[in-house]
């Protein structure tokens, strides 16, 4: 037996006590190897996932791959009869009613968020966060409807004469009122993306440090110069990253926009014209297509829409990932020394 040399008596291990925690860690270590590959295994199959879906989309689309090149995206003309298939108009619809969608929901999506973060505070901003939330957990199918009864007529009646009166010798505000169209369906996508702009803004601009704030209201600065020059401008790669994740949103959207947007593949500059989008053709026609081309040219369509879909997402995480960066400099503190 060894004496302590100070504080209380050590125990010392018999060589079975050595032999069982020597087992006890080896086999915490082999449970933690198993673990870790079990999750490894989860996000490798998640990966193949998207590989899976991409890989079945160009082998389905093959046919019309190679039979309209990369003139198939330049095309105009849709003709499922004589064979002939141009996805120029969806491409046209997808991205007009995606750009009215950031107009109209961006702006009202950074205000709600604003207000969020900087302007409520306990109950009421649960309240309202909770209210922002719910608007995504409707049905779009029931957009689609409140669409089709209450903001068609309201267009057709009185928004779009009132625009073609005001703004006429513009060309997007020419022509008939239909009520539905383009207009009507970017209208449609923007109430459908507020949820994503807000709740990513908010998000954001709470994550900006408190020294941002008081460092301008130091300077005497009013509430809205705070925000204004030190709480957006170090959010803005933040905030812009949520404005995308909502356009991947808006891109991707098929049945509010095919209710509402009066599906007609064509190209047209006035934004009353009826329209059709990338989804919303696929919806359409999927289940009627004839021929095994008519098939490939909808597959390849979906090819289309995956592409530009991870595309934008991808450059919407990369944008919030940047703010989120702890080592990140502050663009606004170097304004406000200044």
């Amino acid at each position: 037996m060894i004496a302590p040399t100070s504080g209380s008596p050590r125990h010392i291990l018999t060589v079975d006590e050595r032999r069982v925690a020597l087992s006890k860690a080896s086999t915490g270590r082999a449970a933690d190897r198993v673990v870790a590959k079990l999750f490894w295994l989860c996000a490798v199959c998640i990966l193949l996932l998207v590989l899976a879906i991409a890989l079945m989309t160009v082998v389905q689309s093959w046919p019309s791959l190679t039979r309209f090149g990369i003139g198939f995206l330049f095309t105009q003309t849709w003709d499922p009869v004589a064979g002939h298939f141009g996805a120029l108009p969806f491409i046209y619809g997808t991205l007009v009613t995606s750009v009215v969608a950031l107009l109209v929901g961006g702006p009202v999506g950074l205000g709600a968020a604003i207000a969020l973060s900087e302007f409520t505070r306990g109950s009421l901003r649960d309240l309202l966060s909770s209210l922002v939330e719910l608007l995504a957990a409707i049905p779009s199918v029931v957009y689609g409807l409140w669409g089709i009864f209450v903001l068609a007529p309201i267009l057709r009646q009185t928004v779009e004469p009132a625009l073609r009166e005001s703004l006429g010798f513009i060309p997007l505000f020419t022509g008939p009122a239909y009520g539905v169209g383009m207009l009507a369906g970017g209208l449609i996508l923007a109430i459908m993306i507020l949820p994503t702009i807000a709740a990513v803004s908010r998000d954001v601009l709470r994550a900006v440090p408190v020294d941002q704030r008081e460092a301008m209201l130091a300077l005497g600065a009013t509430r809205w110069e705070t925000i204004r020059g030190a709480v957006i401008p170090y959010a803005r790669t933040g905030i812009v990253g949520g404005i995308i994740l909502g356009l991947g949103r808006a891109l991707g959207e098929t049945m509010a926009v095919t209710m509402v947007i009066g599906n007609r593949p064509a190209v047209s500059a006035s934004l009353f014209a009826p329209g059709y989008t990338l989804a919303s053709v696929i919806a359409n026609e999927f289940s009627e297509a004839a021929t095994d081309l008519h098939l490939a040219a909808l597959v390849e369509i979906g090819l289309v829409l995956l592409g530009v879909t991870v595309v934008v997402n991808a450059i919407a995480r990369v944008l919030v990932w940047q703010i989120k960066r702890p080592d990140r400099p502050s663009a606004a503190a170097g304004n406000v020394v200044r």
